[in-house]
């Protein structure tokens, strides 16, 4: 009995075994596929989830695939990351490792696109060293204390980020904080300067006679039109030094 339960437990370690290399296989061929098709510097992670994987393969269906790809170029952008989770995706695995065309489908996908602070400097060339911070409700009101609109105090932390950068006036190079609106509408993605204050210890506003021009520079239409993916977007907020649009996608082909 003892050498039969020890010639099952390697039998299943064995079919384990086999089914998690068949779907690396799986994963590495959808990888590949994809940073084609899509035109990325770097293979994208992809994690087919669930277990066992051949049970799916065989379907040709897939409860939830994760990607992760980074350095995307899209648009006027670079470096952009995107996180996403396929949910009930149609892949048969003959498509996924043949030579033919491919198309992988997913009923609906989620995901996240992060905008980092090199790809945003590239849309404000006139400020250096750009960074992007979070900002709390402390963050806001200290703005109205020290003279910011009292409509600062109002803002949802959730949808403001506050933009560091150095920028050139009175002929002098001088570090700025500014605190931005995050809007989304209708596919377009907006950042919009409320308050600008100097960053030299003492966190004044920004002099009237070139605060107009100081909040000009960070006023950036970032998405004006399809996201990546034809992700329609639901949150847009700055996190971990990151700019993150999230959003749903239905139906989604990539081909």
């Amino acid at each position: 009995m003892r050498r039969l339960i020890i010639i099952l437990l390697v039998l299943v370690g064995l079919a384990v075994a086999a089914d998690f290399g068949s779907a690396a296989l799986a994963e590495s061929a959808v990888s590949r596929q994809m940073r084609g098709q899509l035109g990325l510097v770097d293979d994208p992670s992809v994690r087919i989830n669930g277990f066992p994987f051949l049970t799916q393969a065989i379907s040709g269906t897939y409860s939830d695939i994760d990607v992760d790809a980074t350095r995307i170029p899209y648009g006027s952008f670079k470096e952009l990351e995107i996180n996403a989770r396929l949910h009930d995706v149609s892949a048969p695995l003959a498509m996924l490792l043949g030579s033919g065309p491919k198309s992988i489908t997913a009923a609906t996908a989620e995901g996240i696109i992060k905008i980092n602070a090199a790809d945003l400097q590239r849309l404000i060339p006139a400020a250096k060293k750009v960074r992007i911070e979070s900002v709390d409700e402390n963050t806001l009101e200290q703005a109205v204390k020290k003279g910011a609109d009292p409509s600062v105090g109002t803002m949802s932390p959730a949808r403001t980020a506050r933009l560091v950068g150095t920028v050139d006036f009175f002929g002098q190079t001088t570090e700025v904080a500014v605190l931005a609106a995050l809007r989304l509408n209708k596919g377009r993605a907006d950042i919009v300067p409320v308050d600008a204050r100097l960053l030299d210890g003492t966190g004044l506003p920004v002099p009237g006679s070139v605060l107009k021009q100081v909040l000009d520079l960070f006023r950036v239409p970032l998405i004006t039109g399809d996201l990546p993916l034809d992700v329609t977007a639901d949150t847009f907020q700055a996190k971990d030094g990151t700019l993150q649009i999230s959003g749903r996608a239905r139906n989604l082909t990539l081909d």
